[in-house]
Parts: structure tokens; C-alpha cells; sequence
């Protein structure tokens, strides 16, 4: 990896992601370029300087110098900042995704920040509150209930009426949930006794064993249009101030490896006491942290979301 010589020329760097590598080296005829991505993770646009003093020629000359990296297919490092292209050129605010932890403990985060998911009973139990409950925050991993995610869309700012609906350009229908395949799986939220949870199809796992899960809004069990016009200020449930797109909701299942082994617990993980309600004090919990990514696919903004893998030793 390198530096593109940006002296003069223009230069168009292109690489194939690692699905596209793979399907063109299994030679079915499966290969076919149908997307691309433009980023610009090397730029910053404070650069500009509009006060140049040789003109405006010279106004943008820094950026245009910017050193930026030759294409390269690590998909967990590169391609941050993925540029958009709108026609419309009267936008004041762009929609943000935003991680909706208000109004119902059902989609809290925990006391600890992100969410922890017991990934057995025993860990299960040690999370419980002192009514039996369960903990903010807390997915359980084995029975597939308590605390799931919630994120919405839609413009964040209080200059724009909530009483308005989101161009369709701007709102989002379909979201990429991406995350390590080796420590759990997505599945639909539980809200309700007679809810029935229904696991997500992986579309892919990559060479990192990072599972990608594309959900759309004809899949009501995760993504659906969120009607509430009030204002945040009388809707407790919602966290975006203005106009509203939609909202994606999932929990997490944990996978047979960490529900049945410790053998990840101790390659990848940590160990620490506890001190939860309902858990004995210093009583040892092994837990590994990751990152569950969230990206609109319309917009290409996303949230990483903290979740901590927890379990009780036997």
C-alpha cells in the first residue's frame, strides 16, 4: 500500500471488494460489476481557504494536494466516508441514523454504555434484576428475548418541522447490518409473549468472518416507516427531532460456540468482576467487546453500535 502521485494527472484507482474477488475466481460467470464506491477518508474539507490571497484558483489547492492512499480491499479499514450523489441541489440537512435508547427499557442501553447479550442460561439468570427481570440493556442470547436495538432515521435538527415527511431520496428502505459471524447472529426483536422471533438470512461472510445482513423495508419484521410526526418533545420514543424516515430494530442470538465453549472467551475476550443487580458481588464474568456496524444503503451513513459477548463460567 501507497501514496497515488496526484502531481498532475488525474488517476482512477480501482480494486475489486473481496465478494468480487471471489466470485470472479470461482470462474461460474457469477462475476459481474454491478455497483462501485467513491470515499474521501484522506480529506478535510477545513482546508479550504476562500481567503486565498492568489484567487480562487487556489481556494481548494491544499485539498487537491491532499496525499491519498492507493485502493485497497481490507473492507474493515478503508472506504469510511462513502460520498453520495443527490440532484437536488437546495438541501440545507442531510438524515443521520441515530442509536434510540429513550422511553421504553426495552431498548435501553446498559448502565455499562452498548448492550451486553448473555449468551447462556446461567448468564441469563446472573442478569436478572431483583424482580427477575431483566436488566437495561441486556439481550438474552439463548432464549432470544429481553433488551433489542433500535435505531431511526431522519433529519436531526429542529429547523425542519417533525410534522413533515422525508423525501423519498433521503429516506432509507433497506440497511446492511454487518458483524463478527463468529459470536452471534440477528434475529427479530421479541415484543411481545406471543411474538414469534424469526433469524436474519446472512447475504454474505467475507474473509474476516464479518457477516453482512441486508434488511429492507418489505421485511416487517425489521424495518418498518415511522408514522410519528410529534415532536420529541412529546414523544418519548423518539430521538430525531425533525422529519422521519424509518426505523430498524433487531436483537442479537449468541452463537453455539460461545453458548457451549470458552475457547473464544479466552482467545478474543477479557475477564472481570461483575457487579451487576442480581449477581453476586465479584463473581467472574468472561465477555469479549465488538462492534455491530449498522449502514443505510441509501444514504451510506452509519453507527457503530458497543456490545459486549458475556458469560457466567461454569
Amino acid at each position: 500500500m501507497g501514496f497515488l502521485d496526484n502531481s498532475g494527472d488525474i488517476i482512477l484507482d480501482a480494486v475489486l471488494t473481496d465478494t468480487g474477488r471471489f466470485r470472479l475466481a470461482r470462474g461460474d460467470g457469477s462475476f459481474r460489476i454491478a455497483k462501485f464506491a467513491f470515499g474521501d477518508d484522506e480529506i478535510n474539507y477545513e482546508l479550504y481557504d476562500k481567503n486565498n490571497a492568489n484567487g480562487s484558483a487556489f481556494y481548494d489547492l491544499e485539498i487537491m494536494q491532499t496525499p491519498v492512499l492507493e485502493a485497497f480491499t481490507n473492507n474493515t479499514a478503508t472506504m469510511n466516508s462513502k460520498l453520495l450523489s443527490i440532484s437536488r441541489d437546495n438541501l440545507l440537512y442531510l438524515p443521520v441514523l441515530k442509536l434510540n435508547g429513550s422511553g421504553n427499557s426495552s431498548h435501553q442501553e446498559s448502565a455499562l454504555g452498548g448492550f451486553i447479550v448473555a449468551v447462556d442460561s446461567k448468564s441469563e439468570e446472573a442478569t436478572a434484576d431483583g424482580g427477575y427481570g431483566i436488566e437495561p440493556g441486556v439481550v438474552r442470547g439463548e432464549t432470544l428475548n429481553g433488551a433489542f436495538i433500535r435505531v431511526d432515521q431522519g433529519l436531526d435538527t429542529t429547523e425542519v418541522s417533525s410534522q413533515f415527511t422525508l423525501a423519498a431520496e433521503l429516506t432509507e428502505t433497506q440497511y446492511i447490518i454487518e458483524m463478527d459471524n463468529r459470536l452471534g447472529y440477528i434475529v427479530s426483536p421479541s415484543l411481545g409473549t406471543n411474538t414469534q422471533v424469526s433469524r436474519a438470512d446472512v447475504s454474505f461472510i467475507d474473509d474476516d468472518n464479518i457477516a453482512s445482513y441486508f434488511l429492507s423495508l418489505n421485511n416487517s419484521n425489521f424495518v418498518v416507516s415511522n408514522t410519528q410526526r410529534n415532536t420529541a418533545q412529546y414523544s418519548p420514543e423518539q430521538v430525531i427531532a425533525g422529519p422521519r424516515g424509518t426505523t430498524i430494530t433487531f436483537s442479537l442470538g449468541a452463537s453455539i460456540d460461545l453458548n457451549t465453549s470458552d475457547f473464544l472467551f479466552d482467545q478474543l475476550g477479557s475477564t472481570q468482576a461483575a457487579g451487576t443487580t442480581g449477581n453476586p458481588t465479584g463473581q467472574i464474568v468472561k465477555f469479549i467487546d465488538t462492534i455491530i456496524r449498522v449502514t443505510g444503503a441509501t444514504t451510506g451513513y452509519r453507527i457503530d453500535i458497543p456490545v459486549r459477548f458475556a458469560k457466567v463460567p461454569v
